[in-house]
């Protein structure tokens, strides 16, 4: 496909409405406040005006987030429009905007006024008169809706390949939000995930360390947003969005992260503070950690955090069956930590105020008489454990490390224990009291997860009771499952775990892309839209899968 950043993106038919600083140094000044003061002078601001195109997101009813970036020689107030035409003769909304070196350049505006359900165009104009990128953007519906259409994303790793799965979505045209479930960028340094051998040469990553300052992490988000295909998606659509754990480091929780060395690379709370801030300069955001939307009465979009709000820290089978002197022993251990730690009902993946936020939500929710309840999160939901046979496919041909990981995780299934404990499987008394809320307030439950890399869809129920539903999207660029075990053929594996995982309905574990969500009164459709390649740019399918959900069923059709 052929991208014209600077042209004014069509209007879309989806509905009748639709129109290098050292990585050590800033650790050395005290505490974090100083440390998100400092903006070292060396940080890249790649090149002067506007370096990045437009962007726009936490759509309402009347109102929409704008946001640009400007480099300029001093803080520059920057003008913007927001127009029903893409000629802007015909001016909705406009004000003012400062693009200031202390948020690396960065400059959002909200834009009021508008109308609801309404596309419109918008832009940025400098004091001399040099203008931005024109973006299209829209505002949510208010009352009865018929049809919404989603396109959603996570995991998009630069260094494996292309965004295609973006390109595509632009092209296609055809949804009204995008939603962006986390991973948006990575934090590892060139030659760790991907590895030199895997990574695209095509791709080169900035900074080349794995990122830990202020001036690292604002210039991996510059090193994304220069992707033109990135930029034509946020282009083309308002966006909502929630970090997952690599916008940070990976496996991260409230209090640290698997990918952090206090020792070496400083306190978490500073590394933390810095992610948050860079995400929110450089993204369309608001700095609320969770919100709503309401797409009239069709349906409410709830935005949770499941990372750095309120996550304790991560259970770890490997812990679990230290000192085991043989299977029967493992067992034990593992029977102990299930009755245990595993079980154990304060454990905290959203925090206890986000809980309450949440549960008096759906309740609103459905009071209101919308009738869809979503979830953009970030990790799966359904339960999913390891079928037994892998590991005994896996025989002498794998790394010992990933063959005593599959064998524990066969051991841990055999219990009833799940496959992967930094997912809500990890954390079954929080997921039983979002379920609860859930029934309590008659919910039509549809829960959008990331993460992993691979599709899923998944039937959630609680004490015999349906829940809802469960949609997984695969990963735009991150591998999934067939690149560690390529030993089984992809479609065999997929078999294996819908056997082996009652609430499993479907799953792909091979292939790269994203999904659109269509919403109606009567239905809610996934389209699992897998992309023919990323190691070069293209916009073409290697095919698609569908499955739906009636409203009030609670039950997937595969």
């Amino acid at each position: 496909m052929t991208t014209n950043d600077a042209a004014a993106p069509a209007p879309s038919p989806a509905s009748s409405s639709l129109a290098n600083v050292s990585r050590r140094g800033l650790f050395a000044l005290a505490g974090a406040a100083s440390a998100l003061a400092a903006t070292p002078a060396g940080a890249r601001t790649w090149g002067s005006g506007f370096t990045h195109s437009v962007a726009s997101g936490e759509p309402q009813g009347t109102s929409v987030l704008l946001w640009t970036r400007f480099v300029a020689d001093a803080d520059t107030v920057l003008e913007w429009e927001v127009s029903e035409t893409a000629d802007f003769t015909r001016i909705a909304s406009a004000g003012k905007a400062t693009a200031s070196a202390s948020r690396d350049w960065c400059a959002k505006a909200i834009a009021n006024g508008l109308e609801p359900d309404r596309w419109y165009y918008y832009r940025f104009t400098a004091p001399g008169g040099t203008v931005s990128d024109i973006g299209r953007t829209r505002t949510l519906p208010e009352g009865p809706v018929q049809k919404f259409r989603l396109a959603v994303f996570s995991c998009s790793n630069f260094g494996f390949g292309w965004f295609n799965s973006y390109a595509h979505a632009a092209e296609a045209n055809d949804c009204d939000l995008a939603v962006h479930l986390g991973d948006y960028i990575y934090e590892y340094g060139a030659g760790n995930y991907p590895s030199a051998g895997q990574a695209d040469p095509g791709r080169d990553l900035e900074p080349d360390n794995e990122i830990v300052t202020l001036a690292d992490y604002r210039t991996r988000y510059a090193t994304y947003r220069a992707d033109p295909d990135l930029r034509r998606l946020h282009q083309s659509l308002p966006m909502i969005a929630v970090w997952d754990d690599h916008e940070s480091a990976n496996d991260s929780w409230t209090d640290g992260a698997q990918n952090h060395q206090p020792d070496s690379e400083g306190p978490w709370d500073v590394r933390k503070a810095i992610a948050k801030r860079v995400y929110r300069e450089w993204m369309p955001v608001s700095d609320e950690p969770y919100a709503a939307y309401d797409i009239g009465d069709l349906a409410t979009i709830f935005r949770l955090d499941t990372r750095l709000e309120g996550r304790n820290e991560q259970l770890d089978l490997g812990t679990v069956l230290e000192g085991a002197s043989d299977p029967e022993a493992a067992l034990a251990a593992l029977v102990k930590f299930r009755e245990g730690d595993w079980a154990d009902p304060s454990r905290q993946l959203l925090g206890e105020a986000q809980e309450q936020w949440l549960a008096e939500g759906l309740a609103a929710s459905t009071a209101r008489g919308a009738t869809w309840q979503v979830l953009a999160q970030q990790v799966l939901m359904g339960n999913l454990r390891s079928p037994a046979a892998l590991a005994e496919q896996a025989g002498g041909s794998l790394p010992d490390f990933i063959r005593q990981r599959m064998m524990a995780a066969a051991m841990a299934s055999r219990v009833g224990l799940p496959l992967n404990m930094d997912a809500w499987d990890g954390y079954p008394a929080a997921r039983e009291r979002v379920f609860k809320a859930a029934l309590e307030a008659d919910a039509n439950l549809l829960v959008l997860a990331g993460d992993t890399h691979n599709a899923w869809a998944f039937d959630l129920d609680h004490a015999g009771a349906k829940v809802g539903v469960e949609v997984g999207v695969q990963g735009t660029t991150s591998p999934g499952f067939e690149s560690y075990l390529s030993f089984v053929p992809p479609a065999d594996l997929a078999n294996a775990l819908v056997a082996e995982n009652a609430q499993l309905q479907w799953a792909d574990t091979a292939q790269r892309g994203y999904m659109t969500v269509e919403l109606t009164p009567a239905r809610a459709t996934t389209e699992f839209r897998f992309v023919d390649t990323i190691r070069t740019r293209s916009t073409r399918l290697a095919g698609t899968k569908r499955v739906s959900v009636g409203a009030g069923a609670r039950t997937l059709e595969v």
